[in-house]
């Protein structure tokens, strides 16, 4: 295998520094970007508001003009199908199944870098290069390849990255790790890269503005799911019904906003059911939880867990770590108990264990 490396292109600042920065060191690196999504599927969604969306159309052009300015070779590849089947997909059928699920982890695992790496055999490529905020190296002592949590904490994306494989580790840079957000953007105007300025993106491709309700009645009218099937009662915690909803996927634990029901104290989404199409509200308090079950578990940067460990966990991207013992259960789950209980828990997101900076693997909340 030749010495190229493929640098994934998404045509925002970071990733067009990590190419910048490499060329600049002398590396021979090509840039990939890979078409995801259909921007003009479901028309009723439409907007002319881009700003802040990755993977867009725009973001193509920027990644293809950062090519041509940094003189590297460029190519676009069309994933949409496999982009459908792995990620879109199971994010409506988590939220039909009553879970709250994250397409940016989907995305990382199966897609960017799964995907990425086999279009980087394609073209002869031995590693990898993106602009994700993390770190990896090898463990000279066991040999097993680690991740740690990137320099700038507030940057940190090591949450999304918890799915990958030690092989996947092997061949994948990260060089913006040790770097802060400062540092990156001052790189930028240093290599007076066109997109230098550029704001950052935080909303998903195929979710116009965020507005997860919309894209998911549209998804399913394009599917052929009656909006009648998704209706359904929202109880409080007594099981008395306080109003209607028009699906209970519009609704994810921990949510107080548009509920559509009057009370004299705040209220909050504590669990949804699916099936019965239920949402139950109650107070604060009652999002408290002091253990979660996770379930699929992979392991960086430790091998396994055959006896209870302490850890922290994140359930959430922006989530403190808090401190926590994980054990082992059948099946390869894990039970994780809080030192103090934890807010809003919610199922189908991402239960991330930490020893210090060390990641230490992930698993899906149940």
């Amino acid at each position: 295998m030749s010495d190229l490396i493929a640098v994934a292109m998404s045509g925002g600042v970071d990733s067009s520094t990590v190419a910048a920065l490499l060329k600049r060191d002398g590396y021979n690196i090509a840039g990939l970007t890979m078409q995801l999504w259909n921007q003009r599927r479901l028309p009723e969604l439409a907007t002319d508001e881009t700003t802040g969306r990755c993977c867009s159309l725009d973001d193509v052009y920027d990644a293809r003009r950062v090519a041509e300015h940094v003189g590297i070779p460029y190519y676009v590849v069309n994933l949409e199908r496999q982009f459908e089947e792995s990620v879109v997909a199971p994010f409506v059928d988590e939220y039909l199944a009553g879970r709250t699920p994250i397409p940016c982890t989907l995305c990382n695992t199966f897609i960017k870098f799964d995907q990425f790496l086999t279009l980087a055999d394609s073209v002869g490529a031995k590693a990898i290069a993106t602009g994700h905020y993390a770190r990896v190296g090898r463990n000279p002592e066991t040999g097993r390849w680690e991740m740690r949590t990137a320099r700038d904490f507030s940057k940190d994306q090591t949450y999304f990255l918890w799915g990958l494989t030690q092989e996947q580790l092997s061949r994948t840079l990260f060089p913006l790790g040790e770097m802060v957000k400062s540092e990156v953007r001052d790189l930028a105007v240093a290599f007076d890269l066109p997109v230098a300025n550029k704001s950052e993106s935080y909303e998903i491709c195929f979710v116009p503005n965020g507005d997860y309700a919309a894209f998911m009645d549209a998804y399913l009218r394009e599917k052929g799911v009656s909006r009648e099937a998704t209706e359904g009662r929202i109880v409080n915690e007594e099981g008395r019904e306080l109003g209607r909803h028009t699906g209970a996927h519009h609704f994810t634990v921990g949510q107080r906003k548009g509920l559509g029901v009057a009370a004299p104290e705040p209220l909050y989404v504590i669990a949804t059911d699916t099936k019965s199409q239920t949402v139950t509200v109650g107070s604060n308090d009652s999002l408290l939880r002091s253990t979660l079950i996770a379930r699929d578990i992979n392991w960086l940067s430790w091998t396994e867990l055959s006896a209870p460990a302490r850890a922290t966990v994140r359930i959430r991207n922006r989530h403190l770590p808090a401190q926590a013992t994980l054990y082992p259960l059948e099946g390869g789950k894990v039970e994780v108990h809080f030192d103090e209980p934890q807010r809003a828990v919610t199922p189908g997101q991402g239960a991330v264990f930490y020893s210090d900076d060390l990641v230490a693997g992930g698993g899906w909340i149940e």
